[in-house]
């Protein structure tokens, strides 16, 4: 999730679920020790429960970073063993380190031993020529043996040589069974499974069998997927009715973010998923798109756009929205989401 699950994205996804996990992107042991800290790991005490995920394959250099991790504030330390990009590739970690258990092994002992957060690992079920189920349960021994607090399982393989990472999200086949086995031979270990789940059914038929379920570019693609995590997943009521309502209550840190010099389409290129499948989500991505980006755009820039959703909305049910009142965002902006919200109907759109 490199370049998607920065702080903005991760402030818009707290407002729809209030007890999922949230992830950071992946950062290397370099850009923590040496990088411009504050602008790479700073977040605000609301994303939590938030985990930052470290890539790196040196346990010197993942305590120290870890010890600097666990100074920001986190609640978890997620070590990657599943990237296959080239970059990472480059820097032997990620995927590679699917040939190496016992290099994994001592990089979460050394982050065991450097910080009392959890530190668990995030890893593919193998790479290249491996076998799936030796390769798996080899590493899940090795990283049990050194202390890891749960593993994430990404239930494809990843091919380092003929695939691009993109291509590796989607061509090697899926292996759920292999990971509900790895569960029965580690049952005292929190399990969690990624890759492929997009839809809440799936997840909650996961979760018979598994501890957790880890929710990358499908949350990402469909933020209005996560209004039903809290009461379908957890039994607690959701943050709010429907996408229109979050929107209204993500203004306020848009305007703080504006004021201290952030641009609009750094915030607003997380919710271009917003409304995906309802009339008017295509207008909604086009304004955004090609508005946001311009010098000076504020948030009425957001609430134009999410006005076409509901005018769309309305003209589907040949309903006229109430169109009075100021319409400027400098004194109105939260009075044209509402009026959005007025022609939405009262059930979310997820």
């Amino acid at each position: 999730m490199l370049d998607w699950t920065d702080r903005h994205c991760r402030s818009f996804h707290r407002l729809l679920t209030r007890r999922a996990r949230l992830y950071t992107e992946m950062l290397t042991t370099g850009a923590v020790i040496h990088g411009k800290r504050d602008r790479l790991m700073g977040f605000d005490a609301f994303e939590q429960p938030v985990a930052l995920q470290l890539g790196g394959s040196d346990p010197g250099d993942l305590a120290r970073a870890a010890r600097i991790v666990e100074e920001y504030g986190y609640s978890e330390i997620n070590l990657n063993v599943g990237c296959p990009s080239d970059r990472v590739q480059n820097g032997a970690f990620g995927a590679c380190l699917m040939l190496r258990p016992d290099l994994v092994a001592d990089c979460v002992r050394a982050m065991k031993d450097a910080v009392a957060l959890p530190v668990t690992v995030k890893c593919r079920i193998g790479v290249d020529d491996q076998e799936p189920e030796q390769a798996l349960f080899d590493m899940a021994e090795h990283c049990v043996g050194a202390g890891v607090d749960a593993l994430f399982v990404h239930a494809r393989k990843a091919w380092l040589k003929g695939l691009s990472p993109k291509e590796n999200r989607d061509i090697p086949p899926l292996d759920y069974p292999l990971v509900h086995r790895l569960k029965r031979a580690f049952p005292e270990t929190p399990i969690a499974i990624n890759g492929g789940l997009t839809t809440l059914d799936e997840m909650r038929e996961q979760l018979t069998v598994l501890d957790g379920v880890m929710v990358g570019r499908a949350a990402y693609h469909d933020p209005c997927l996560l209004l039903s995590v809290d009461p379908d997943v957890f039994g607690a009521p959701a943050p709010y009715a429907d996408c229109f309502a979050a929107v209204e209550a993500f203004l306020p840190y848009i305007e703080r973010e504006l004021t201290r010099g952030e641009k609009l389409s750094n915030i607003t290129r997380h919710m271009l998923g917003l409304f995906a499948g309802l009339p008017g989500a295509r207008s909604f991505r086009r304004r955004l798109a090609l508005e946001a980006v311009r010098p000076g755009a504020g948030p009425e820039v957001l609430v134009g756009a999410v006005q076409e959703v509901a005018l769309a909305m309305a003209r589907m049910r040949d309903v006229e929205p109430d169109r009075s009142g100021p319409q400027a965002a400098d004194n109105a902006v939260s009075t044209a989401i509402s009026a959005a919200c007025c022609a939405a109907p009262s059930t979310s759109p997820v």
